[in-house]
């Protein structure tokens, strides 16, 4: 199953470097949280990836064809007609397909604009900006099991955003504004969605978390897989700080793989 990675929004500019580069290149622990999202689905074994790129996407692009720079030691051998020796070679078993969805295409748009890169089976979706310690696997399974065309993952985290109102079959029913500390579950993306999804998205202008997701709570195609573990944005320094810091601890939540 293919894992589509929403990366190509202006975003929140948090910091000085979110004005040089995408968010979900701003890095934690020297990585950007953009790698840090797919390690989470490589440790479930999902290695198979398509970036929804946008703004600046030729940084995504040029750190992908420069991983195993990143990865390994490197001679340049300037005595031999400029050769370079790669030492300790570390890649990871993914295939990754970086696609420029537009500068200004919504979230709907940009997952309608990699659908022939999907194809006809079911895909997962999340941010790339937001990490967890959720069990893909888990998520998948559940999804398979209910039969509906869509799934999200809730949060129950006091936040700012919209929240969902959920039935006790989980199915969602209505998204709406969320009221202070009412302590209602959250969008917290990593999605599973069907194909038929698509036929929910117009075009470019078309924002995901509006029409067709409210298009499939309306006729009971969407449900809530509540993950009651950790779950962070970085929407803010402050919290592009926190994960850091929970980084430089050595115990960070999200750090479900050994290397």
């Amino acid at each position: 199953m293919k894992v589509v990675l929403l990366a190509g929004g202006y975003g929140t500019r948090i910091s000085e470097e979110s004005q040089l580069k995408p968010k979900p290149m701003l890095e934690i622990g020297g990585m950007p949280i953009l790698w840090h999202i797919m390690k989470e689905y490589s440790h479930h074994g999902f290695n198979e990836f398509i970036v929804c790129a946008g703004y600046k996407q030729h940084l995504i692009k040029e750190w992908f064809a420069d991983y195993f720079l990143h990865t390994s030691d490197i001679t340049f051998d300037f005595t031999k007609g400029n050769e370079i020796i790669v030492h300790d070679r570390h890649a990871e078993p993914w295939k990754v397909t970086v696609v420029d969805t537009g500068l200004n295409t919504m979230t709907g748009g940009r997952v309608k604009r990699i659908q022939k890169y999907v194809g006809d089976e079911p895909f997962m979706l999340t941010y790339g900006d937001g990490v967890s310690d959720i069990d893909v696997g888990a998520l998948v399974q559940f999804h398979k099991a209910h039969g509906k065309l869509a799934t999200l993952t809730s949060v129950n985290v006091d936040q700012r955003f919209g929240v969902l109102d959920i039935g006790s079959d989980n199915s969602i029913r209505a998204f709406r504004e969320k009221s202070t500390m009412d302590g209602s579950r959250i969008n917290a993306g990593y999605m599973v969605l069907d194909p038929r999804v698509f036929d929910y998205i117009v075009g470019d202008a078309t924002v995901l978390e509006k029409e067709p997701l409210e298009g499939l709570a309306k006729v009971g195609e969407l449900k809530s897989y509540f993950h009651p573990g950790f779950w962070q944005c970085m929407d803010t320094k402050r919290e592009m700080d926190k994960l850091e810091e929970l980084w430089a601890s050595g115990h960070a939540p999200w750090k479900v793989w050994e290397v």
